[in-house]
């Protein structure tokens, strides 16, 4: 994530100093940086010849900084993109906050805690805010804004203005958890294993179902790919965030294939088989026979795509998002056709 947005940041024009405390790392983000940007030259159409200057150009302007404070003392903004560990992500921003002067932005990318702990870590907690991109950086325009409880308005506003001078799309969202994405879309996965539990529908009808609908994959297809352990530990950070609302209970399933280490596509089985290295048939304990009584495509994409617009609506009322801001997010973010008021207007 960090030299996705540091690629992303060079392809406009800015000054990039990146750090890790692992200096292999720091050399991995710039070979991925230098790869990244000579795919968008080919993409650009950048003459063959013109390539390596085009891709040096920009490389040029990523430096590097041993330390924390080094980076902080000169960044206009600095994003943060460590692990989904609170207690790391504190420690950074204490160490910033302590560095940099007081008009710096201080945005962590993460995905699931929240702004106002990390914000906790510092003494200036007005300049702290969540800046959430998706993966990978380049290709995904979406980028959640969540202020803090604190955060000061300009420092909103500067924010936004960076990185839509980066060509994203912004979103504002409170700080609760999942934000938009990963709240709004959990029932995309959530309601598909309660069909799937509930003997309604096989996990090939419920992906055909939702293909059928004009999405990129279906919700089998998509925990395969992103890692069912992954994909199971947002729902579980998400529900416990909450409150345990019922509607939104991780499934049993998941737990149960990751205790057996089936993750998807990384470990070679999930809910499909990929032993050939590529996607094989479903995995054989789902493959039970079809009830008679089975839900149809139709019924299956109503299913899931209702509980996705009761959830849009719970988060409206209050007052993670707006309608709008809820739409463009899982258009852009989650890869919808349409947002779900977007789908429930043309419905009606």
């Amino acid at each position: 994530m960090g030299a996705g947005i540091a690629q992303v940041a060079l392809e406009a024009g800015d000054e990039v100093v990146i750090h890790d405390v692992d200096p292999g790392a720091v050399e991995r983000a710039r070979e991925r940086v230098r790869s990244g940007l000579a795919r968008e030259a080919a993409k650009l159409d950048v003459a063959a010849d013109e390539v390596e200057t085009w891709v040096g150009d920009r490389s040029a302007r990523l430096r590097s900084a041993v330390t924390l404070d080094a980076v902080a003392a000169e960044a206009e903004i600095v994003i943060e993109a460590a692990i989904e560990d609170l207690d790391l992500k504190q420690t950074i921003f204490r160490t910033l906050d302590a560095a940099a002067p007081p008009d710096t932005i201080l945005a962590t990318n993460t995905s699931a805690l929240s702004v106002a702990a990390i914000a906790l870590a510092t003494s200036r907690p007005e300049r702290v805010l969540g800046l959430h991109f998706f993966n990978p950086v380049p290709r995904m325009a979406l980028v959640e804004v969540v202020p803090g409880p604190a955060t000061a308005p300009d420092i909103v506003s500067r924010a936004e203005e960076v990185v839509r001078s980066w060509g994203k799309t912004t979103v504002r969202s409170t700080d609760s958890p999942g934000f938009i994405v990963n709240r709004v879309n959990r029932p995309f996965t959530i309601q598909a294993l309660r069909l799937l539990e509930a003997g309604e529908a096989s996990v090939e009808a419920i992906d055909r179902a939702i293909r059928a609908a004009d999405f990129p994959m279906g919700p089998f297809e998509l925990m395969d790919l992103v890692g069912i352990d992954v994909n199971m530990a947002a729902a579980h950070g998400v529900w416990e965030g909450l409150g345990r609302p019922d509607h939104l209970r991780p499934s049993d399933i998941q737990d149960r294939l990751v205790a057996q280490g089936r993750l998807g596509r990384k470990t070679g089985a999930g809910f499909y088989d990929y032993s050939s290295g590529r996607r094989g048939p479903v995995a054989a304990e789902f493959l039970e026979p079809q009830d008679p009584s089975s839900l149809g495509r139709a019924a299956i994409e109503a299913d899931i795509l209702d509980a996705i617009y009761a959830e849009a609506q719970r988060a409206v009322a209050e007052g993670v998002a707006t309608a709008a801001d809820i739409d463009r997010a899982m258009r852009l973010g989650a890869g919808h056709p349409m947002g779900p008021f977007e789908r429930r207007a043309a419905t009606d």
